[in-house]
């Protein structure tokens, strides 16, 4: 597959949380980092999406906020 975006990060399925109509997949990078994405259900079965499996959360945003604690 060929793509873009050039925000890709590979790492392991570690969880996957379906709720209603949106499952959240929680993605292992290395280095203790971890990654969440909100998706469809459809997509997580469409994809086959599991814990253990490999995985590429692909990051294409137009808007980045920063937060700082006072």
């Amino acid at each position: 597959m060929r793509i873009s975006a050039r925000n890709q990060l590979n790492g392991t399925v570690v969880d996957v949380v379906k709720g209603a109509t949106t499952a959240h997949i929680r993605i292992d990078i290395g280095g203790g980092a971890i990654v969440t994405a909100a998706i469809t259900n459809a997509a997580v079965d469409d994809l086959g999406l599991a814990k253990g499996k490999p995985a590429t959360a692909v990051i294409k945003a137009s808007d980045v906020m920063v937060a700082v604690d006072h």
